[in-house]
């Protein structure tokens, strides 16, 4: 009996470029480039510091030399998620405490389906000896581990591109011709890191950050925003609600509390 695919709750989204953040081995980044030419994706992005790719990445790429020719570079992990309207992260840890429910590849299969079909997505792989940091994974929408047993839970970095590459593309054979009613564009990654930057500032300027655990609330606010995966038209909305704030704050900084005119 043949496994059963998984199902598609809309039109087949766009092919995810993949993401390597800091790749160290160059016949990684071949495996990886192999897997993507099996499954149909094109777009090879990696953050730098990243290996060259010589003769080996070539060795291991076989028939997928094409993709390392259009391979591009970005000097860090927000520069290259700026265009992407959802960004998904893979992680191995069992330990670390997740703000959400750490969901499987086929379950990404499903969540990527219901997102509107121009949807610019991007599927994030860590370093190989460490994986990505709490601070690159609040950058994401999504959490994506591969289920493993717990004797050997770790797979080498080509070997979860295959199995989420897999996924994705029965994903997109099942949903070829499903016709549903559009949703709203999501924001971009510039749109979400220049809203949390907006906001940043607007904390800075009522003091919030009193302490050293500011570090902390930032990078969970900037989880809970990508997490919260919003349109475009609520992150003006939000940008909106900052502004009028700090126009508020502008305005206060100019008048004097009467109380305090007369104790002069």
């Amino acid at each position: 009996m043949s496994e059963p695919g998984p199902p598609a709750l809309g039109p087949a989204p766009a092919p995810p470029a993949i993401v390597l953040v800091r790749p160290q081995e160059e016949g990684n980044v071949g495996a990886v480039a192999r897997a993507m030419a099996n499954f149909g994706l094109e777009r090879l992005i990696l953050v730098e510091p990243a290996t060259p790719l010589r003769a080996t990445a070539r060795a291991f790429a076989v028939h997928a030399g094409e993709i390392l020719d259009r391979v591009e570079r970005a000097p860090d992990l927000r520069a290259a998620l700026a265009e992407f309207g959802r960004v998904v992260a893979t992680t191995a840890s069992r330990d670390r405490p997740w703000p959400r429910r750490l969901v499987s590849p086929r379950e990404l299969v499903e969540a990527l389906a219901a997102d509107p079909p121009a949807t610019a997505t991007a599927l994030v792989f860590g370093p190989e000896p460490s994986g990505l940091t709490n601070e690159e994974l609040a950058q994401a929408s999504l959490l994506v581990r591969v289920p493993t047993a717990p004797a050997q839970p770790t797979l080498n970095l080509a070997q979860t591109v295959v199995v989420l590459a897999y996924e994705l593309h029965l994903g997109r054979l099942a949903g070829a011709g499903v016709e549903t009613a559009p949703p709203e564009p999501r924001a971009s990654g510039e749109d979400l890191a220049g809203f949390f930057d907006h906001l940043a500032a607007l904390l800075r300027r009522v003091r919030f950050a009193r302490d050293s655990t500011i570090g902390g609330v930032e990078r969970d606010l900037r989880h809970l925003i990508a997490r919260a995966a919003p349109s475009r038209r609520e992150v003006s909305i939000l940008r909106g609600i900052v502004r009028r704030i700090g126009h508020a704050l502008d305005g206060a900084r100019g008048r004097v509390d009467p109380d305090r005119r007369r104790s002069r």
